[in-house]
């Protein structure tokens, strides 16, 4: 019975990521000299993987790992920068073609969300920071193979 009961939240998990097709493929967005270059890797059996590089000029390009996968907790968005700790974000229930992810216990960011822009992928972190709100954005444009 409890075998049976993992067996389809698991198989809930999967059938909830891989609503997120939307967001595969390999994206780029250019601002102010700033390059960054995320890829997502389609759904597969309840798990995405990801990857970032941004480039600045000047400075060293910043890689970031992701992934996203079906948890107990529910659809989870994990982000592995640097040498910190991963750090989880959790889905909230939405609209087709909008995922937000949230996580209120950390500092910055507490919320990563995800939406469709036409044929565009917008992207925006955000949290509170001394009681304000603050984020930042990004529009990308799909990377043609």
């Amino acid at each position: 019975m409890i075998a049976a009961l993992i067996a389809a939240l698991a198989l809930d998990g999967a059938a909830e990521v891989a609503k997120l097709e939307w967001m595969a493929g390999s994206w780029v967005s250019e601002r102010d000299g700033v390059v960054v270059r995320e890829t997502w890797l389609a759904p597969r059996d309840g798990a995405m993987a990801g990857a970032a590089q941004t480039n600045q000029p000047g400075r060293k390009p910043s890689i970031e790992f992701t992934r996203i996968t079906a948890e107990p907790a529910g659809v989870t968005f994990t982000a592995i920068v640097g040498s910190q700790p991963p750090t989880p974000f959790v889905l909230k229930p939405g609209a087709d073609g909008e995922a937000v992810f949230e996580n209120l216990a950390h500092d910055f960011p507490q919320r990563v969300i995800y939406r469709r822009c036409g044929a565009d992928l917008c992207a925006r972190v955000e949290g509170q920071v001394k009681g304000k709100l603050q984020g930042d954005e990004w529009r990308y444009t799909r990377i043609k193979p």
